[in-house]
């Protein structure tokens, strides 16, 4: 900058213009170096802040673009598909048949069809309870299955929405579209471990009806053989000729 003024400087000085005659008498027009350098230097400053609030301007508006791409939604979602599926997982789990998740139903079950055996109760009773408590264990593991069978056709959609999700995630232009696939895929996982508690509890039903059937099966029994001796004369052992 020193150099270019120097240089303006003394390339000025050497030039002197001659105003036309006026009047009949000639007159200089003297040329002041320092003043044209100041207005150059001035006119440069001012281009040079108008330069910066350009840069300045372009800036904000990068910025504003880059916000715009941080607040814009992912535009997609697999949220319906993942409630369809859990609505349907909790859907059989509610049509669970004859003894569902229900404490008081239980209680109920446990205290008249699975209550022990006792010397006041009739055969026929008996052999209605046992014949309930087939029929309970047979409902239980048709339940259990499907539910496993819904899990199961889960599996596919699951792997279609977790594509989906992965690609929208490393496709993602701003942070709350990161945010949402990342929400997304939570969701996922919640509910593929709410499938699998389904499945879990309806086998866990399906067993312990099973494992109730065989406990109250036993104890009849038991009952049942106490009456057998008890009635009539006990056997006695004699010699029959079967064949003359």
């Amino acid at each position: 900058m020193n150099r270019l003024r120097w240089l303006t400087a003394a390339s000025l000085i050497a030039v002197a213009v001659m105003q036309a005659p006026r009047e009949g008498k000639a007159q200089w027009i003297v040329f002041d170096p320092n003043n044209y350098v100041q207005s150059v230097l001035t006119a440069t400053r001012e281009l040079q802040q108008i330069n910066n609030q350009i840069t300045s301007l372009q800036n904000e508006a990068q910025m504003l673009i880059n916000q715009a791409k941080n607040l814009a939604s992912l535009p997609y979602s697999s949220l319906q598909q993942l409630e369809r599926s859990i609505q349907r997982t909790q859907q059989l789990l509610s049509q669970a048949q004859r003894i569902a998740y229900d404490v008081q139903q239980i209680d109920r079950a446990f205290s008249t069809t699975y209550a022990p055996a006792s010397s006041s109760m009739s055969d026929g009773v008996m052999v209605a309870n046992a014949q309930a408590r087939w029929q309970n264990s047979v409902a239980g593991l048709q339940d259990a299955m499907r539910v496993q069978a819904t899990v199961v056709g889960n599996l596919d959609t699951n792997r279609t929405q977790t594509s989906a999700l992965v690609t929208a995630s490393q496709g993602a232009s701003g942070a709350l579209q990161a945010s949402q696939a990342g929400n997304q895929l939570l969701a996922l996982q919640a509910q593929q471990l709410a499938d699998l508690t389904a499945a879990v509890a309806a086998q866990g039903r399906a067993q312990s009806i099973q494992d109730a059937q065989r406990a109250t099966a036993q104890d009849q029994g038991r009952e049942q053989l106490r009456r057998f001796l008890s009635q009539g004369q006990a056997y006695q052992p004699t010699t029959v000729q079967m064949f003359h």
